[in-house]
């Protein structure tokens, strides 16, 4: 981040909520085939939430594009089967639905490759019906591949961050589906920034603007598993849906790689025989929206239960193991993640102005260094915007703290710290 993104984006307390009117009735997005500096990507698409296309170009280089595909474009069955042989995978089923996604198998990846190959020769088809390796952490399974490198305007990714630290978990995944194989609709987990690359095949895209799944919902306030679905005509089910604006439909190519920006719902189908790379990602762009959600999840679980509100002392606490149980974190897990975040810049930009040693991973402090310290500043400040929004939050203030890694007002004050003795150094701020 340079300085002049830096002083447009300092003042900010909270990022303002974004107007998405251009693209309801638009069927294009910015199409990028040339140098980009991360500071216009950054000002252009992270901050104002808003879709792109990066051209082939920036993956001709990745190894995966020269080792997965033959010369033909289509999936390299033998190199691959040479690569994962026995691995387990995930595999799902598109032709059945459980709940509004589809059911996973763990299955030996060449046993899922062996079915690929049969699909195609059956014409596509397959009395097993349309199977969809998804999910699959390859990169933490096989990190000596290096099969790809994360693009820089993507390197702002406190969620990989987080849990690289706990080294429990990540958010990087692989696809690899059939023709014919599609992902139901859906936002991306706690409502995260997510960029997929297309390694080989050609995927499309429908995306909605935050607010218009709202239009989407059934007489029960459900969202459709299929956007597309004929039901979704009958007003006594769907009696919004007209209001909606029509999907942005995208075409991505082999090569490209879309960017889809926080809480754009999506509904993706392969075209071909596709293999593609997907990665989860937050930063302090989009952490309002993360905290936002988080909020929304715990007060959908209160109205479950709240008829047990007065029988139970514990019931703030049952609600957060629920939220945790649906959605993968509660608020004392948010506060860690905060800390973790807080605490790496807060090194680094220590190690920056005085000159101390840092002892967090070579591949964080590259990317740090890369992002530079008016990034970090910033980084901290968003930071402290949600702490400050945790310290104001009620339901935040009934947790048990005493156990807790965070102690806000000491994070909170430990920042405000930082910023000021850094403040005036040459790296950093303002004239």
């Amino acid at each position: 981040m340079d300085r002049e993104a830096y002083r447009n984006c300092c003042s900010l307390v909270k990022i303002p909520s974004q107007s998405y009117e251009q693209f309801w009735s638009s069927h294009f997005v910015d199409y990028i085939d040339k140098d980009l500096s991360y500071s216009k990507f950054f000002k252009k698409y992270l901050l104002p939430n808003h879709p792109c296309m990066f051209s082939r170009r920036f993956t001709e280089e990745w190894k995966c594009r020269k080792q997965w595909v033959t010369e033909e474009g289509k999936p390299h069955f033998q190199k691959l089967l040479q690569d994962f042989d026995e691995t387990p995978v995930p595999v799902a089923n598109c032709n059945a639905k459980e709940y509004n996604a589809n059911p996973k198998q763990v299955i030996p990846f060449k046993e899922f490759l062996q079915y690929w190959k049969e699909y195609i020769q059956n014409g596509h088809s397959s009395p097993k019906g349309c199977l969809y390796l998804k999910d699959w952490h390859m990169s933490r399974d096989f990190p000596e591949h290096n099969v790809y490198t994360t693009p820089v305007f993507f390197s702002s990714d406190w969620l990989n961050e987080y849990w690289d630290t706990l080294e429990v978990d990540d958010y990087r995944f692989v696809y690899m589906g059939p023709k014919g194989s599609w992902t139901p609709f859906h936002a991306d987990v706690f409502r995260s920034y997510s960029w997929s690359a297309n390694i080989c095949g050609r995927k499309k895209w429908l995306l909605y603007p935050p607010g218009q799944e709202d239009f989407l919902r059934d007489t029960h306030g459900n969202l459709p598993y299929d956007v597309t679905s004929a039901e979704l005509q009958d007003r006594s089910l769907f009696p919004q849906f007209e209001e909606a604006c029509q999907p942005l439909e995208i075409i991505q190519e082999a090569g490209e790689i879309i960017f889809v920006p926080s809480g754009w719902h999506h509904q993706v189908y392969n075209l071909e025989d596709t293999i593609s790379i997907n990665h989860n990602w937050l930063n302090g762009c989009n952490i309002d929206i993360m905290w936002q959600f988080l909020q929304n999840e715990l007060s959908s679980v209160q109205k479950e239960i709240d008829e047990w509100r007065n029988t139970m002392d514990s019931w703030h606490q049952h609600c957060q193991v629920i939220m945790k149980a649906c959605s993968g974190i509660d608020y004392g897990e948010f506060a860690s993640f905060l800390k973790i975040i807080a605490e790496n810049r807060m090194a680094f930009l220590n190690a920056c102005s005085f000159g101390e040693s840092s002892d967090y991973p070579r591949h964080l402090s590259e990317t740090l260094t890369t992002l530079g310290p008016y990034h970090a500043a910033f980084d901290l400040q968003r930071v402290a915007h949600v702490i400050e929004c945790l310290l104001c939050n009620e339901d935040f203030k009934r947790l048990d703290h005493s156990t807790s890694t965070l102690q806000p007002e000491t994070m909170l004050q430990q920042i405000r710290d930082t910023i000021q003795s850094t403040r005036g150094q040459h790296l950093l701020y303002q004239e």
